[in-house]
C-alpha cells in the first residue's frame, strides 16, 4: 500500500512540474534580408539555461513559466529580448549590427564608444590576433597595427618579439610599450597564454596614453582576457599540431672545397709574408696525418652537412580548453591550456601550462564585484647562448666539414681535432651538453568592487598582484674544449623573483543631457611597488657531470655568487574629462600627477597632461543620412607623457661590494661604485597628432589615417665620465638630448564581394617612421653607443637616426694593376679595397640604418559556403642589415670553415670581388664593420596564408558540438629580399626582453634561424 502512494505522489509531482514547463519553438532569421541564423545563443534570462540554434535557425527549449524573457544573441547582429507570455512559437528577426562604431572600445580606466573615440586607438578581436600558432602575444601583433613595428628577432622556442610604438623615442631608457592586462599595468605579457586574449587596444597618441603618464611614452597596449557570457555554459577547444622546417640555407664549403681553400689559402701565405717565407700547413690533411678522418686516397671520408645535423624538423602541439557561462548576474569563465613547442635548433625547447579563471557578481543592484587569476607555468630549454661565443648557431657554419659528428667508437669529433684549427665542438656536441633551463612561474590576478553610488557616479577599486618567479639552470659540461673543459664543467643557478602589486581606485561619473549631449569623467588615485630579487651562484670543476646544477656543492671551485634587491614604487593622481556635444563635436582632456622613487625628492613629481577633439562630420546637415559616407570624422590631440625606466637609485652615489687582499687573505670591503646624479628627473614626449577616420559604402570601406610628431626631450642619457673619477661605472645618467619621431599611419579596411555564400574582405597597413635625434651632449658630439663588433658598430649623431650603423665603404679587392695604390696603405693586390681621405686615412661614415622607413601588410580573407582562405603579405622596406658573420667565416681561413661565397675571392683571374684573396689567418687582413656586411635588409614575407572549413551542423545534429572547424596554415611560406644571411629581421646581440636594444636591432652574429612552418588546426564548440 505504502509503494503504492508513493508510486502515485511521484507521477502527481512529475505531472506537475512537467505542466509548469512551457516548451518554446522558433526559429532566428536575419531582418536584413530573411536568411537563417544559425547557431544563434538563445538564453533564459536571469539564468544559465538555453540552447543554440541549430544551422537551419531552428530551436526549441522549456522554459520555467509564462515571465521568462528569452535573450537571442549573434556574433554581428543587435542582441533582441522577447518576454515569453502565451507564445509557445517564437520567430525572431535580428537586426544586423555592421556598424562597429558602436562597439566598445578599452582604454585607461574605462572604456568608451569607438565613434566618441578622439585619440589614436587601434583595436583588435581576438580572433584577428591568434589567427596563426604563436607562443606569445608580442608575436601575434606582427603585421596587424599600423605604427606597431614587431621584430621577431629569433625563433628560438618561446622568445617573445621586440615591439615599437611609433619608433623609438629614447637612448638608453626603456623603449618596450607599457602593458595593461584587464587593468594591471605593467605585466610581462609574454608571459601569459596568448589563447586567453579577448581583444586588444593599442594606445598610440598622448592623448590615449596620458592618462598612464610616467610610464605611457612607448605607447600602450591594452589587453582585456576573455571573461564570462550570460548564457548556457560553452565549451570550446582549440588544437594544433605544427611542423617547423628550415626556410632558407646558409651553404659553407663541403669537404673537397674546404681542403682545397685550407691549402690554397697556405700556398698564398708565401705573397703576404712580409719575408717571403715557404708555409705549409700547420695540419696536413691527409690519411697518413688523418686516418680517421682521410682514405688511402687522400679523399675525405666524411662531407657532414652541419645545417641538417643541427636544425632538424620540429613537430609542436598546443591544446586550450575554455568555458564561459551565467546569468544576467553571475558571469563565468574558465580555461585550461598547454603548448609544446619544440625548435628547429636540436635540444630546443618551451613547455608552457596555463590555467585561468574569472567571475563577475552582481551582488547588489548598487555593488559588483569581479576578479581573475592567471597561473602560468613554462620551461624553456635554450642552448644558443653566448653571442659572440662559441656557440651552436656559429658552430653550425664554423665546423669543418671533413669531421662526423661521432666516431665510429662513440666519440665525439671536432675541430679541436685538427691542430691550428679554432678548436670549437660541434653544435650537436655543444647542444646535448651546454644549456640553461629557465624555469618560470607567473602568477596573475586582480581583485574589484564596484559602488554605483547614484544613476550617474560609481566608484571602483582594484587591487592587483603580479608575480614572476624565474629559476634558470645553467650547466656546460667538462668535455668541451674552449668552453667549459679548462674548469672542470661550470653550473650556475640564477633566481629572479619579481613582485608587483598596485591599487587603483577612481570615480566615474557618466551624465546624458538634452540634445545628445553628455559627459563622462574619471578622477582617481593609484599606488603602485615592486621589488625585484635576484641571487647568483656559481661553481666550477666537478667531477663528473651527473650532479650538474642539482648540487653546486659538487663543485670544488666558488667562481661567482651576487645577489641584490631593488624596489621602486610609484603614487599617481589621474583625471580625464570627455564631453560630447549634439554627437558631433567631441572633446577629452586628461591629466596625470605621477610620483616615482627612482628620482630625488625635488625631483619625484611630474604633471602629465593633454587634450584632445574630433569633429564627426557625417552628424552635420550637409551630410547626415547621406548614402555615402557612413561616418567622417576628424581628430586631433596634443599632449605630454613621460618615461622614468632606467633601473633604481640612479640619483645617489652608490656604493658596491668588492674584495681585497689584506695580511694574505680575501677581506670584503666597499668601493666607489656609481656617481650619481641628484638632479635626474623625467625624459618627457610631447606628441601632436591628426588623424581623419572615413567609413563608406554601407560600412564596407573603413579607412583610418594619422600623422603624428612626437618630440622626446630631457632624455636619460648615459654620458660618459674619466676613469680618473675612480668610479666602478663609466657613466652617470644626465637630462641631455632630444630625439624626434614622426610618421603617417594608414589602416583600410574594405568589403569586396559580400554575398549569403561569398564574401571577400581585405586589410591593408602601412606606416612610416622619420627617427631624427636633435641634440645631444654638451657640443653634440658623436656618442657610439655599442654594440661592439670590431671597432663601432653604431653611432649617436644629430641630424641622423637612432640605429644608424657606423663604418667604412668597401670598394672591392686591389687588382694586379692597382699594386703602387695598394702599397700607399701596406696592402697587396688581392687585399680588401677601402674609401681613405687625401690624408690617407680611412672614411668612417652612417653606412645603414637598422629601422626600415616603411613597413606594410596586405591581408586578405575568402569566405564561400564553408570554406575560408586568408593571406597576410609583410613589405619592410628602406632598412639595412648587418651581416657580422662575414667576418668569422669569410675573412679568416685556416681557422674554420667557410661560407661558399669565399669560392669567388680574388684570384689572378678573379680579380671583379669584393673578397680578399685567401691565405693563412697569420696573414689575414684586418676585418672592419664595412658597406661589404651592412646590406639591404629590405624584404617581402608570405607571412601566413590559411585555409580552413567550417564543418555543416547538419552532419552533427546527433553530437552535442555545436561548431566543428579544420584548417591548415603555413608561415614564413616565401621571402624575398637581396639579404644574403638567413633572414634580414634578425638581433644577436639582444640579450634579454625589455632592455633597450635599439642599436643591437639587424646585427646578424649567428642567429636562431627562423622556420617555415606547417600548421594543421581544430577549432570545437560545444
Amino acid at each position: 500500500m505504502k509503494a503504492k502512494l508513493f508510486y502515485v505522489l511521484a507521477c502527481l509531482l512529475l505531472s506537475m512540474h512537467a505542466m509548469a514547463q512551457i516548451k518554446i519553438s522558433g526559429k532566428v532569421t536575419s531582418a536584413a534580408d530573411g536568411s537563417v541564423i544559425p547557431n544563434t545563443t538563445v538564453a533564459i534570462k536571469g539564468t544559465s539555461s538555453g540552447t543554440i540554434a541549430n544551422v537551419d535557425g531552428v530551436y526549441s527549449l522549456s522554459v520555467p513559466n509564462e515571465n521568462a524573457v528569452l535573450v537571442f544573441s549573434f556574433t554581428g547582429f543587435a542582441t533582441k529580448e522577447v518576454r515569453v507570455g502565451s507564445q509557445t512559437n517564437i520567430n525572431v528577426s535580428l537586426e544586423v549590427q555592421v556598424n562597429t562604431l558602436s562597439d566598445l572600445v578599452v582604454i585607461g580606466y574605462g572604456s568608451v564608444k569607438k565613434s566618441d573615440l578622439t585619440g589614436a586607438v587601434a583595436s583588435l578581436k581576438g580572433e584577428q590576433v591568434m589567427d596563426k600558432p604563436v607562443p606569445n602575444i608580442s608575436q601575434a601583433l606582427q603585421g596587424k597595427v599600423a605604427g606597431v613595428d614587431v621584430n621577431i628577432n629569433s625563433s628560438a622556442p618561446g622568445q617573445a618579439a621586440k615591439v615599437r610604438i611609433r619608433g623609438i623615442g629614447s637612448i638608453n631608457s626603456f623603449v618596450d610599450p607599457l602593458y595593461v592586462v584587464d587593468g594591471v599595468a605593467g605585466v610581462d605579457a609574454n608571459a601569459l597564454n596568448p589563447n586567453d586574449i579577448a581583444s586588444i587596444e593599442v594606445l598610440k597618441d598622448a592623448s590615449s596614453t596620458a592618462i598612464y603618464g610616467a610610464r605611457g611614452a612607448n605607447g600602450v597596449i591594452m589587453i582585456t582576457t576573455k571573461r564570462g557570457k550570460a548564457g548556457p555554459t560553452q565549451v570550446s577547444y582549440q588544437g594544433d599540431v605544427n611542423v617547423s622546417t628550415l626556410a632558407s640555407h646558409l651553404p659553407t664549403l663541403n669537404s673537397e672545397q674546404f681542403v682545397k681553400v685550407y691549402n690554397e689559402a697556405f700556398a698564398n701565405a708565401t705573397k703576404f709574408d712580409p719575408d717571403h717565407g715557404t708555409w705549409t700547413p700547420t695540419a696536413i690533411l691527409d690519411h697518413e696525418h688523418f686516418p680517421l678522418l682521410f682514405d688511402e686516397n687522400d679523399k675525405p671520408l666524411y662531407n657532414t652537412n652541419w645545417e641538417k645535423e643541427t636544425y632538424k624538423p620540429a613537430v609542436s602541439t598546443s591544446h586550450q580548453v575554455n568555458f564561459q557561462g551565467g546569468t544576467d548576474k553571475l558571469l563565468y569563465s574558465a580555461s585550461l591550456g598547454y603548448l609544446d613547442q619544440n625548435g628547429l635548433m636540436i635540444e630546443s625547447w618551451f613547455r608552457r601550462y596555463s590555467a585561468r579563471a574569472t567571475f563577475d557578481d552582481q551582488v547588489k543592484d548598487w555593488l559588483k564585484i569581479g576578479g581573475s587569476l592567471n597561473i602560468v607555468s613554462s620551461t624553456q630549454r635554450v642552448v644558443s647562448d653566448g653571442n659572440g661565443s662559441l656557440n651552436v648557431p656559429r658552430m653550425v657554419t664554423e665546423e669543418v666539414p671533413i669531421v662526423p659528428v661521432r666516431y665510429p667508437d662513440g666519440k665525439w669529433a671536432g675541430n679541436y681535432d685538427i691542430p691550428g684549427l679554432e678548436g670549437g665542438p660541434n653544435p650537436v656536441q655543444i647542444a646535448q651538453n651546454r644549456y640553461t633551463l629557465n624555469n618560470q612561474v607567473h602568477t596573475l590576478g586582480n581583485f574589484y568592487m564596484q559602488f554605483q553610488i547614484n544613476k550617474d557616479l560609481n566608484f571602483k577599486t582594484d587591487f592587483g598582484y603580479d608575480q614572476i618567479s624565474n629559476k634558470a639552470n645553467f650547466y656546460s659540461a667538462g668535455n668541451l674544449p674552449h668552453l667549459s673543459q679548462d674548469q672542470g664543467g661550470v653550473a650556475r643557478i640564477t633566481n629572479n623573483y619579481g613582485k608587483y602589486w598596485q591599487s587603483e581606485n577612481y570615480l566615474t561619473y557618466n551624465k546624458q543631457f538634452k540634445n545628445n549631449n553628455s559627459l563622462n569623467a574619471v578622477v582617481g588615485i593609484s599606488f603602485l611597488q615592486y621589488t625585484n630579487e635576484n641571487a647568483l651562484a656559481e661553481t666550477q670543476n666537478f667531477l663528473s657531470d651527473y650532479f650538474q646544477w642539482n648540487s653546486l656543492a659538487a663543485g670544488s671551485v666558488r667562481n661567482n655568487i651576487t645577489s641584490e634587491t631593488q624596489p621602486w614604487s610609484m603614487n599617481s593622481y589621474y583625471g580625464r574629462v570627455n564631453y560630447n556635444l549634439k554627437n558631433k563635436y567631441l572633446f577629452t582632456a586628461t591629466a596625470r600627477y605621477d610620483g616615482s622613487s627612482k628620482f630625488s625628492k625635488d625631483n619625484q613629481f611630474a604633471f602629465f597632461p593633454s587634450v584632445a577633439a574630433a569633429w564627426r562630420v557625417s552628424e552635420e546637415d550637409f551630410l547626415k543620412g547621406s548614402k555615402t559616407i557612413n561616418n567622417l570624422k576628424i581628430r586631433a590631440s596634443y599632449g605630454t607623457s613621460g618615461n622614468q625606466e632606467i633601473g633604481q637609485f640612479q640619483y645617489s652615489p652608490q656604493y658596491r661590494p668588492d674584495q681585497t687582499v689584506i695580511g694574505g687573505a680575501n677581506q670584503p670591503t666597499l668601493v666607489p661604485g656609481y656617481i650619481g646624479n641628484p638632479d635626474l628627473k623625467w625624459e618627457r614626449s610631447n606628441q601632436i597628432d591628426a588623424g581623419v577616420e572615413l567609413v563608406m559604402l554601407d560600412n564596407r570601406i573603413n579607412l583610418n589615417v594619422d600623422y603624428y610628431n612626437r618630440k622626446t626631450s630631457d632624455l636619460l642619457l648615459a654620458t660618459p665620465i674619466p676613469w680618473s673619477a675612480g668610479m666602478f661605472t663609466s657613466n652617470v645618467y644626465k637630462n641631455v638630448g632630444e630625439v624626434r619621431n614622426t610618421g603617417l599611419e594608414v589602416n583600410l579596411n574594405t568589403v569586396n564581394i559580400q554575398k549569403p555564400n561569398f564574401t571577400w574582405s581585405t586589410t591593408f597597413v602601412f606606416a612610416t617612421n622619420k627617427n631624427k635625434i636633435l641634440t645631444l651632449n654638451d657640443g653634440n658630439a658623436d656618442i657610439f653607443p655599442g654594440p661592439n663588433f670590431l671597432g663601432q658598430t653604431n653611432i649617436l649623431r644629430v641630424g641622423e637616426p637612432i640605429g644608424s650603423f657606423y663604418g667604412m665603404k668597401r670598394l672591392g679587392t686591389y687588382g694586379s694593376d692597382e699594386a703602387a695604390e695598394a702599397a700607399k696603405h701596406s696592402l697587396l693586390p688581392g687585399d680588401r679595397k677601402y674609401e681613405y681621405d687625401s690624408a690617407g686615412n680611412a672614411v668612417y661614415d652612417i653606412i645603414g640604418r637598422a629601422y626600415p622607413k616603411w613597413t606594410g601588410t596586405f591581408s586578405s580573407t575568402i569566405k564561400y559556403k564553408g570554406w575560408d582562405f586568408t593571406f597576410d603579405i609583410r613589405f619592410v622596406q628602406g632598412v639595412n642589415t648587418a651581416a657580422a658573420f662575414k667576418h668569422s667565416v669569410e675573412d679568416r681561413q685556416t681557422l674554420a670553415n667557410s661560407l661558399a661565397t669565399v669560392l669567388n675571392a680574388w684570384t689572378p683571374e678573379n680579380q671583379n670581388t669584393h673578397i680578399a684573396q685567401v691565405r693563412s689567418y697569420k696573414f689575414t687582413q684586418d676585418s672592419h664593420f664595412d658597406t661589404w656586411w651592412v646590406e639591404d635588409g629590405s624584404y617581402i614575407r608570405g607571412q601566413n596564408f590559411t585555409l580552413g572549413y567550417t564543418f555543416p551542423e547538419s552532419w552533427m545534429q546527433r553530437s552535442h558540438i555545436r561548431r566543428f572547424r579544420i584548417y591548415g596554415s603555413v608561415q614564413n611560406l616565401f621571402l624575398i629580399t637581396k639579404y644574403t644571411g638567413y633572414d634580414p629581421e634578425v638581433d644577436t646581440f639582444n640579450f634579454g626582453y625589455g632592455s633597450n636594444t635599439g642599436f643591437s636591432q639587424n646585427i646578424d652574429f649567428f642567429p636562431y634561424p627562423r622556420p617555415r612552418v606547417w600548421n594543421l588546426g581544430v577549432n570545437l564548440d560545444f
